[in-house]
């Protein structure tokens, strides 16, 4: 959690209300939430699917990067009330606005990435 008066915070503000750039970058970036957003491309998906989509990903940083792209309003949460519990993610409309990017991102990487397997 960063302090909100510190001096990368308020950079970090600075820098995301004058580049949409930086701002996109700010809110898809980190490891694991590119992958998140990827694998729900597809529609809904449960938890359980969620993990095994992204299996090297712990339990802990995975209920975070999903917190926080609920917060950002990229992805919705649906809890049915049923016994057991069902929990499902799907994108928002925002989060599926991203999905020219996302593939015009991993179409750079796979063009660009060293030791490439196909």
């Amino acid at each position: 959690m960063r302090k909100e008066g510190s001096t990368n915070t308020l950079n970090r503000n600075k820098i995301n209300l004058n580049c949409g750039m930086a701002y996109t970058l700010d809110l898809i970036g980190g490891r694991w939430k590119p992958n998140i957003l990827w694998a729900l491309l597809g529609g809904k998906l449960r938890y359980s699917e969620l993990k095994k989509n992204i299996p090297d990903v712990s339990e802990r940083i995975l209920v975070l990067q999903l917190r926080e792209l609920e917060k950002d309003g990229l992805i919705k949460r649906l809890v049915y009330a049923e016994v057991p519990p069902r929990v499902e993610y799907e994108l928002t409309n925002d989060g599926a606005s991203m999905k020219p990017m996302l593939e015009c991102i991993s179409a750079w990487g796979d063009k660009h990435r060293p030791n490439k397997t196909n």
